[in-house]
């Protein structure tokens, strides 16, 4: 029996319109652009501000140009993965809000929590879904509303983020493509710096929490950068040498969408050259969960078939990894319906 593998068949993606930019920042905190492109390489970031739309809204739009990409019907979708720390309600999942949405009527669907780690962790799982056998279609989607848990008094944690969703289509192959391995690690150091200190079971919503404003991100910066550039790194080098990889025969590092310094700092230790590097953090900042899918929307008319490509992440937890994939389809660019939003030209 031939063994299955899970390929990535298609991608779609969705940004807001509404572009926050440094000089409004600079306005809202003590700040200015050339400190902030100097510290975190950010310019802009969109933000989803229409009242009553959360992350269902971006991981819908990014869902149903996924379908149309592929020519997939509502029927056919076996299972959604949501990767997201920003679901529209602490229930129910804003993947079964997804299905209802997309009129997917044979699916399952669940959210996955892992912060900024969360696609690669929805990468690996709708992989083993589709190994198993049992299962054809599946659609992983990293979405995330980050404005939703930003302070905007907060000079820290307010340049950092913005607002995004993109997804990816997975099916059964036999050939050698698709998800080939996986490191992912998690080790729970993290809490203390890097939280949400309130409205879990732990310390519930009052008056009190919302008047500290402790229903933001709180970050401790400089321990957060220590430990992904280690992290980041080491799951990457892992990858490499197990999958008997030179650095020659990486076509592209998509690392996540952090900090600009962070990026720079694993590709310099995995001696990766920067031309093979996909950033787009510059125009969308920190996206969360979506930011490695959205790298692949950016820079999908780039990939050819058979390209080898390491996908790494870290976020709070601590949680980390890297995945690595060969790409399974050449970009048809001229062809391709993007029906819908269509990524920004990257340079």
């Amino acid at each position: 029996m031939e063994q299955i593998n899970a390929v990535i068949t298609g991608v779609g993606g969705y940004v807001p319109d509404y572009i926050l930019t440094n000089d409004e920042i600079s306005k809202m905190v003590d700040t200015s652009d050339e400190w902030i492109m100097g510290r975190i390489g950010i310019k802009e970031r969109r933000i989803l501000n229409e009242e009553g739309r959360g992350t269902s809204y971006m991981a819908r739009k990014a869902a149903k140009q996924l379908m149309q990409r592929t020519k997939s019907n509502p029927e056919d979708i076996d299972l959604v993965i949501v990767a997201t720390t920003t679901p529209d309600y602490r229930l129910p999942s804003t993947a079964s809000i997804l299905c209802e949405r997309l009129g997917l009527t044979r699916a399952f669907a669940f959210d996955m929590q892992a912060v900024c780690s969360g696609f690669l962790y929805a990468l690996e799982t709708g992989a083993n879904f589709i190994r198993s056998g049992n299962y054809k279609k599946i659609i992983v989607v990293g979405a995330d509303k980050m404005s939703s848990i930003i302070d905007y008094t907060d000079r820290a944690t307010c340049p950092i983020f913005g607002d995004g969703a993109a997804a990816f289509m997975l099916e059964p192959t036999t050939e050698d493509y698709g998800v080939m391995d996986a490191v992912l690690r998690t080790d729970g150091k993290g809490l203390p710096f890097l939280h949400i200190k309130a409205g879990g079971s732990v310390c519930a919503p009052s008056y009190y929490t919302m008047d500290n404003h402790m229903h933001y991100i709180y970050q401790e910066g400089r321990t957060v950068f220590k430990y992904a550039v280690a992290n980041m790194s080491s799951a990457c080098e892992s990858i490499i040498e197990r999958n008997h990889l030179s650095k020659d025969e990486l076509a592209w590092v998509i690392p996540h969408q952090a900090n600009q310094r962070i990026i720079s700092a694993v590709t310099q230790r995995l001696e990766v050259p920067s031309e093979k590097v996909m950033v787009n953090i510059e125009r969308y900042g920190n996206t969360s969960a979506a930011t490695l899918p959205l790298c692949i929307w950016d820079f999908e008319s780039k990939l050819k078939k058979g390209d080898k490509l390491i996908f790494t992440a870290f976020g709070a937890g601590f949680a980390w990894g890297a995945v690595y994939v060969k790409w399974g389809y050449d970009s048809d660019t001229s062809s391709s319906a993007k029906s819908g939003q269509s990524p920004p030209k990257t340079e």
